[in-house]
């Protein structure tokens, strides 16, 4: 597997170098240097390359280097260049340029680094997605592109490891976000409030080491976390800034301030592992416990409302305090959903770092606290594992939507014998895993009513779509059109979208000639060049569906078989959109006609209902209004979490 990395050489001849900086700065990057002024002006360059999007500053500490340092980067435009006259170490010169920083976030950088692109950014998201995170920390690369640090444990007599040292920095399982017990101060960020709160880095420990240890613990001592954030990659050329062996040079200070460190903090450190104790066990002691979710694939929050669903309930476990891992039944993902999923806290198994999920559970099984099976097709698979490999865990089936409903709906409206007898095969295998699962997720009341008729000693729980309240952002006056949010490869979607492209944009045409229908979702080239003659606006996969969102009058669901709960209904509801959709669209999700939706059953309801609310600034008002409040009440996170809550534990 390619380890390489894209460099800025040493031997670079200095050139204009220009840092842009802001008189407001979010961020103060502190950089303190003693000579090496080759690996200072990389460092500066990556920044000029990478700069971060946020407003920030550059401050160099020059600790009264022996070389030409304070000439040359005087020369550089945009830096704010602080000399001290004697050598003050590491310690000091943090301190001294944290003292004249501006920013509302400190990132102390070590001058042996190189910057790679969103790395502030993805530490300044940690602070946004934990409350009470204190210090976050980046993942740490070796220039040959092995993984140098994935943050650290700390062990009863003050000696600690650096998590991951000399794996590969592309192995998911060192890939997720986590609490750790320090990072390294080579490239670590700390509100600027919460760094004077604490007095600085403890200039006990001047010239350096073990500062960044001791912060780590008083900001945990203080109730604040400490985070490796993996998404934050810099490359650091260890050693080069405190060069020496352990016996002599700097590098001795590492023996004497663990010492000292020790002492400092002897209570805390007797809760901590005791020296020696294998790695894997002070990862576990760490955990509250492991969530394995599994799923077909690796859920895209820009794909699907099922995706949506998945990863809103991977983060109220996260923040719950479980480990989350999972594991998609084809064994892949791609690189961004990697970064993605392990920025939230989620260790992703895949090929080849796991051969198969039969093969974790034989060595993790033992660790696990509750497996969700998503959909029969993986439940099926994989169940009789979860009961044999880890007997002690909670077994819970997530339908996701009763598959066997919809294919028999399919069924009855294609009029198919063999698409009817395939309907009756799921049905008995869903029920089957209903009847043996601990707890089964259904997303509707509907489905609830159903299961309690058919299987009333299985123990189902409504776990519904969760979806964040976006708000509206733009009123009536403007809006025009209709959307439509699917991909080709769900058959309702593809019968919907066949149904628009036939008859429903014709009728619309009658009463609006210029309207537009917009299909947002992957369909295939050909299909995509049919519906795009026949007049729907074919968009394609949307990462951001708000600017969509806050444009049209309303969404469209013309599903005519399906089953669940429809997250395109629940999408376009979070951003204030009215929708206009069918009896089984909207089947499940106490909905009411005139009141919180528009349902139609036909071509020409459907413009019947356009046209209605496309002239009626008050009813397009007051069914945004009530769509907010319908998905605040029935399906955003806080009215998920309770559930998932009583089935996990």
């Amino acid at each position: 597997m390619d380890e390489s990395l894209d460099l800025l050489p040493l031997e670079a001849a200095f050139t204009t170098l220009n840092l842009p900086k802001s008189a407001t700065p979010r961020l103060s990057i502190v950089i303190p240097v003693h000579g090496k002024i080759e690996y200072t002006l990389a460092c500066l360059r990556s920044i000029a390359s990478y700069p971060p999007t946020d407003p920030f500053e550059v401050i160099v500490v020059d600790d009264d280097s022996p070389d030409n340092t304070a000439t040359v980067l005087a020369e550089v435009a945009g830096l704010r260049l602080i000399h001290n006259e004697v050598n003050l170490g590491f310690v000091g010169s943090c301190n001294a340029g944290a003292a004249v920083a501006r920013g509302e976030y400190l990132v102390f950088l070590n001058n042996d680094t190189q910057v790679t692109p969103g790395w502030t950014e993805a530490l300044l998201r940690c602070f946004e997605r934990h409350d009470n995170a204190g210090i976050a920390g980046s993942q740490l690369v070796y220039p040959d592109g092995r993984l140098q640090e994935a943050g650290a444990w700390v062990f009863a007599d003050g000696t600690a490891w650096n998590i991951g040292r000399f794996a590969s920095r592309k192995d998911p399982s060192l890939r997720y976000a986590r609490t750790v017990d320090y990072v390294s101060g080579a490239s670590l960020a700390v509100p600027r409030a919460l760094f004077e709160a604490l007095g600085g880095f403890d200039e006990r420990y001047a010239p350096g080491y073990y500062e960044d240890t001791d912060l780590a613990f008083a900001a945990r001592a203080a109730g604040r976390s400490v985070w490796y954030v993996p998404d934050s990659m810099v490359i650091h050329a260890e050693g080069i800034s405190s060069a020496g062996i352990v016996e002599t040079g700097m590098k001795r200070f590492q023996s004497i301030n663990q010492t000292k460190f020790a002492e400092k903090w002897r209570v805390v450190l007797q809760a901590q592992p005791s020296p020696g104790t294998p790695l894997p066990v002070v990862d576990r002691l760490r955990r509250r416990g492991t969530v394995l979710v599994a799923d077909t694939v690796t859920p895209d929050a820009s794909r699907d409302s099922g995706s949506l669903r998945i990863i809103g309930m991977m983060k109220l476990l996260l923040d719950d305090d479980w480990h989350v891992v999972f594991a998609p039944d084809d064994g892949h993902a791609d690189e961004q959903a990697i970064r993605e999923l392990g920025a939230l806290g989620v260790e992703v198994l895949i090929r080849p770092w796991v051969a198969s999920l039969p093969s974790w559970l034989v060595s993790h099984g033992d660790e696990l606290h509750a497996a969700i099976l998503c959909r029969h097709t993986v439940a099926s698979q994989y169940a009789t594992f979860v009961r044999r490999h880890a007997p002690d865990a909670r077994l819970i089936f997530d339908t996701v939507d009763l598959h066997f409903l919809r294919e028999e709906r399919a069924a009855a409206q294609s009029g198919s014998a063999t698409l009817a007898r395939q309907a009756e095969k799921t049905r008995r295998q869903e029920l089957a895993l209903i009847e043996a699962a601990d707890t089964t997720f259904v997303v509707s009341e509907f489905e609830c009513d159903m299961l309690a008729r058919i299987a009333p000693q299985a123990r189902v729980r409504l776990l519904s779509n969760i979806h964040e309240v976006f708000g509206r952002k733009q009123g009536f006056a403007g809006r025009r059109d209709l959307l439509f949010v699917g991909g080709y490869g769900h058959p309702p979607n593809a019968d919907a979208m066949r149904w628009m492209a036939t008859d429903i944009l014709p009728a619309l045409g009658e009463v609006d000639p210029d309207i537009r229908i917009y299909v947002a979702g992957e369909v295939p080239d050909s299909e995509r060049r049919a519906l795009a003659a026949a007049g729907l606006v074919m968009l394609g996969k949307v990462p951001d569906l708000a600017p969509l969102m806050n444009s049209v009058i309303a969404s469209i669901a013309p599903l005519r078989f399906g089953a669940g709960v429809k997250g395109k209904i629940n999408m376009a509801m979070s951003h204030g959109v009215p929708v206009i959709g069918t009896p089984i669209a909207v089947e499940g999700m106490r909905l009411t006609d005139g009141v919180d939706v528009l349902i139609a059953e036909t071509p020409q309801r459907f413009a019947a209902a356009y046209s209605r609310l496309a002239a009626n600034s008050t009813l397009w008002t007051d069914l945004s209004d009530r769509s907010l409040r319908h998905v605040a009440d029935h399906f955003s996170a806080r009215v998920a979490l309770q559930g998932l809550r009583e089935a996990v534990s």
